[in-house]
């Protein structure tokens, strides 16, 4: 947290879109805690909401663009030349790219209140291929929710903020296992033989 704040008193609104472009490509930067400090700050006045809500949103929506960009550079290179190695194959990014299609869309909105969720599917949204214009509809005003849902947090609750930040993160990692266990429920269902 003071290495938070020093970032922002030192280089204020460039010190926010700098840190949330670096934590949105996956270099651990605290990103909602980050946020929350902010909207603190708004509510104390020492920052600026407008100011302080456009670099937040600038800062994200340029890291989710930056993991695209490699999924979409790179990632095929990577998989044809690497994939093998780590168990990645061509066939299973057919996989991954035929799921994508069917729901990674609204990872790319949802996501980024799961913590690494928002970096993979930025990356596989750029491997598989999808049209900028289809990522940008979905993640941009994903980004522009993230924010703002954090960003509120801590304009309204002040000094308590970290107290509700980890009730926050718990419940939102139990929403993610109940949709997994949900989700290969479905699967396997789907899957079973026909009689």
């Amino acid at each position: 947290m003071d290495t938070i704040l020093h970032w922002i008193s030192h280089y204020g609104y460039f010190g926010i879109f700098g840190l949330l472009v670096l934590g949105i490509v996956g270099l651990p930067v605290p990103d909602e805690t980050l946020l929350v400090i902010c909207g603190t700050l708004i509510a104390k006045g020492s920052l600026n909401a407008v100011g302080a809500g456009c670099s937040a949103l600038a800062g994200s929506i340029g890291g989710i663009t930056i993991s695209y960009l490699a999924g979409r550079l790179a990632g095929k290179e990577f998989v044809h030349r690497w994939g093998k190695y780590v168990h990645f194959t061509e066939e299973r990014q057919a996989k991954v790219q035929q799921w994508f299609d069917k729901l990674g869309h609204w990872l790319l909105t949802f996501g980024y209140f799961i913590p690494g969720v928002r970096h993979f599917t930025a990356l596989m949204a750029g491997v598989s291929d999808l049209r900028y214009r289809t990522f940008a509809a979905f993640a941009y005003p994903g980004a522009a929710l993230w924010v703002c849902t954090f960003l509120t947090l801590g304009y309204y609750l002040g000094d308590n903020w970290q107290q509700v930040l980890e009730k926050i993160h718990r419940y939102i990692l139990l929403i993610v296992i109940c949709a997994a266990i949900v989700g290969a429920a479905i699967y396997f269902y789907r899957r079973r033989p026909k009689t």
